[in-house]
């Protein structure tokens, strides 16, 4: 959990008192202690002094071991003795443990020792004729002086004084100032259009105050332009649709239309020849031999209609089913397949057929009469293309992350740019008139869509067209318990 902003600003000046005041407090007392020892000490020397006075004044008068009984105490002077002018001991009274046995004559003598009841002080006072030393007790400290107390106190009334007074100034200049600047900005999220903020606090708070208001301003004015925006967009978006859903219904006329002159195109001609061949039965008694080449010609014709009819409906079936047939197919089995069919074929023995595709190519999910009829298709495309002789066809696959690539690549005059877009419609074809019905690309398109891929038409490395397969793989899963099927 963090602070506030007050706590913490009160926790560094908390601090910041402590490191100032107490080492200050500490000093004061040290000091005050030092110049209570010094006024001890020199209390003591002069009551020495005045005692050795008095001593030695009465000692050029007679005995004085009567009137050196009478000056030592247990608190005050402990001890005290008279020298001679040679400096030896003559009179002693009290505590002579601290006393010297000698002293130097003339010279005045002030010194603190430890006594064996505490710090005391040794005073030879010299004479004209004689020396007086004394032991004087020094009082021991027995705590704080009530001054160190007083500091002590006025410190850690300073210290509060200050703590309060920083809190309520920090209250009143910042932290009022901002809680009330944060209520302003969760009013705008909540909805307000503007930021309406006190009058108070420092001038830095109040140019902050001046800014978010202006930048609140800002984002609404933003706000506002963007909602513009936004409708100018919902309008194109539904006028672009209406735009697509006008030229679906165009496209789909242009379909129909295309369909419809394909379909007389296609059939059309077939038609006007059995009419004509029809009538030149009726109306000529042929020779056997001529009536029979009539009757071939008008069973090739019906023939020919037949094709496109079956071609049509193989298109439509791979537009309208609802679900893909289900299988799977080895690529390298379906294309040996489809070769083995090819290569009796007399118009396929001037073109080489390479198969380039390796064993090791994963299952695609297709059925494989499917495959083979979208591979029958594209070979036999690719053948039509190819100069004669020396025409080449190549097939490759490759596997490409979760689908396989089949390339059908030959070395004919390729595709044009202008007809790849429209290539896989129906009765769109690049053959002579009655070589092709233009169905043929648009079947496979439907199978491999119908089996979740795609087919493009590009440029070859050979020099002319490549069509592109691309089918998803068999999982793992999907392959359990299935195989390639093989067709015939």
């Amino acid at each position: 959990m963090r602070l506030g902003l007050r706590l913490q600003l009160l926790l560094a000046l908390g601090v910041l008192l402590v490191v100032a005041f107490v080492p200050l407090y500490f000093a004061v007392a040290r000091l005050a202690e030092a110049s209570l020892a010094s006024a001890k000490k020199s209390a003591a020397r002069d009551l020495g002094r005045a005692v050795a006075g008095h001593v030695l004044s009465s000692a050029a008068r007679g005995d004085v071991s009567t009137l050196l009984e009478a000056q030592t105490s247990e608190s005050g002077v402990l001890a005290i003795a008279v020298y001679d002018g040679a400096g030896a001991q003559v009179t002693v009274a009290g505590a002579a443990a601290n006393l010297p046995a000698a002293v130097t004559p003339g010279k005045e003598v002030s010194q603190v020792a430890e006594g064996p009841t505490g710090p005391v002080l040794l005073v030879v006072v010299p004479g004209a004729d004689r020396s007086c030393a004394l032991v004087i007790a020094l009082e021991a400290s027995t705590g704080r002086m009530p001054l160190v107390r007083i500091v002590a106190l006025y410190t850690g009334v300073i210290a509060l004084a200050l703590l309060v007074f920083a809190y309520l100034a920090m209250t009143r200049l910042v932290v009022r100032p901002i809680v009330a600047l944060s209520n302003a900005a969760e009013r705008v999220a909540g909805g307000t259009r503007s930021l309406e903020m006190p009058d108070i606090g420092a001038a830095e708070l109040r140019e902050l105050s001046g800014s978010l208001r202006q930048m609140t301003e800002r984002l609404l004015s933003d706000e506002e332009a963007l909602r513009g925006k936004v409708r100018e967009l919902e309008k194109t978006t539904h006028d672009l649709a209406s735009a697509q859903e006008s030229l679906v219904r165009t496209e789909r006329l242009a379909s129909v239309g295309r369909l419809a002159a394909g379909m007389a195109h296609e059939i059309g001609n077939p038609l006007a020849a059995l009419i004509g061949l029809e009538e030149l039965l009726m109306t000529v008694d042929l020779p056997p031999d001529e009536r029979k080449d009539v009757l071939i010609r008008m069973k090739r014709e019906t023939e020919r209609i037949h094709r496109v009819l079956r071609d049509l409906l193989t298109f439509s079936r791979t537009k309208t089913a609802d679900a893909p047939e289900g299988g799977n197919a080895s690529v390298a089995t379906v294309l040996a397949e489809v070769l083995a069919l090819l290569a009796p074929q007399k118009e396929m023995r001037e073109v080489t057929v390479t198969n380039e595709v390796d064993a090791g190519v994963p299952d695609v999910a297709i059925a494989a009469e499917r495959l083979q009829q979208v591979l029958l298709n594209l070979v036999l495309n690719a053948a039509d293309e190819v100069p004669r002789p020396g025409g080449a066809v190549v097939v490759r696959a490759e596997k490409d992350d979760d689908t396989v690539v089949i390339h059908v690549d030959d070395n004919g005059p390729g595709v044009a740019v202008s007809v790849r877009d429209k290539l896989f419609e129906p009765f769109v074809t690049t053959k002579e008139v009655g070589k092709g019905t233009g169905l043929g690309l648009a079947v496979c398109r439907g199978l491999v869509e119908a089996a979740g891929g795609t087919i493009a038409v590009a440029e070859s490395p050979e020099g002319g067209a490549r069509f592109s397969v691309r089918l998803p793989r068999v999982t793992e899963r999907q392959a359990v318990g299935t195989g390639p099927k093989r067709v015939s």
